[in-house]
This record gives structure tokens, sequence and C-alpha cells, in this order.
């Protein structure tokens, strides 16, 4: 049903992509000044990696030629696979601390006192923060949700390029 849908109407299905990102987003918010969690680094990377593919699929939906829809949906390919290799680089720290686990900075802090070609592969290393599991859902971490729904994502744009490249 949903490829019959993403068939007929990829503009729509690409605002409810948009629109679901914005409420992830708002949730990510909400677990941070709400209950109180702090977001490490690689949470804050991921967040950002959402925010696009948030801008990407809601612009993406007012185009009206197929050959921007195509391309605005490989650009959602590669975000997706972005925050889902940051998001599974974090579940894999969960899965597997570090056996030193040391707190390291926040992400403003580290772009406050060091230059941006260290921040850059300290992010990504991650620290004991992003090894902490602060919260679970159904037996899944924040970053483990976070994977799946990138892989969702780049799976949806890809249905919507081979949809779109087929079509006469």
């Amino acid at each position: 049903m949903f490829l019959t849908y993403s068939d007929t109407m990829p503009r729509r299905v690409l605002a409810l992509v948009s629109a679901a990102c914005v409420l992830l987003l708002a949730f990510g918010l909400y677990l941070q000044h709400g209950v109180g969690l702090e977001p490490c680094p690689m949470c804050i990377v991921q967040r950002y990696a959402l925010v696009l593919v948030a801008i990407v699929s809601g612009l993406t939906a007012f185009a009206r030629q197929k050959g921007l829809l195509i391309t605005g949906a490989s650009l959602l390919v590669l975000l997706s696979g972005f925050g889902a290799f940051v998001a599974a680089r974090q579940s894999w720290l969960q899965w597997y601390p570090p056996e030193v686990a040391s707190c390291g900075r926040d992400f403003y802090g580290m772009i406050e006192t060091f230059p941006l070609q260290r921040v850059i592969p300290m992010i990504f290393k991650g620290s004991g923060d992003c090894s902490k599991i602060d919260w679970t859902f159904l037996g899944g971490s924040i970053a483990n949700w976070s994977f799946l729904c990138f892989v969702a994502v780049g799976l949806t744009a890809l249905a919507l390029i081979v949809r779109l490249v087929r079509q006469r």
C-alpha cells in the first residue's frame, strides 16, 4: 500500500517525512528540557542530521519537477545514511562501552576550546557520555531508535527514487 501511495503522491510522502522529523526533533527537545536528559556530542550531530533531513524533505515536497524530486530524494539518502552511521556508532559505544569511560566536554565547550579540525574527530570518537544509556523504549536506546528512523527515511527515499525513475 505504501509503495502504491508513493507512486501517486511522492510530494506527500516527502511532506510526511519532514513532519515526522519535526516530531522527532520536538520529542528530543522534550527529553532534553522536560525530562532533563543532556545530549552527548553524537546526539547533537544526529539532531543536526535530522534537522537537515527535515529541511531537505520539506523543500523537496514543494518541487514539481521529476528531476528535482529525484535530486532531493538522493540527498535524503545521503543525509539519512550519515545520520544512521552516527547513530550506529553511538549504539556500538553503548553496547561495547570503552574500558576507560571519561566524560568529555559538551559539544559547545569543545567548539569554543578547540579548533574545528580537532573537534570533528572528538565528536565522532565519542566519550563516556555517548556510551551512557539514559532512556529506553521497548528495549532500545535513543541511539537505537535514531538509527531505525534514519534507516526508514533512507529506505523511503530510495523507494521514491526507484518509483520516480521507473515512471515515464
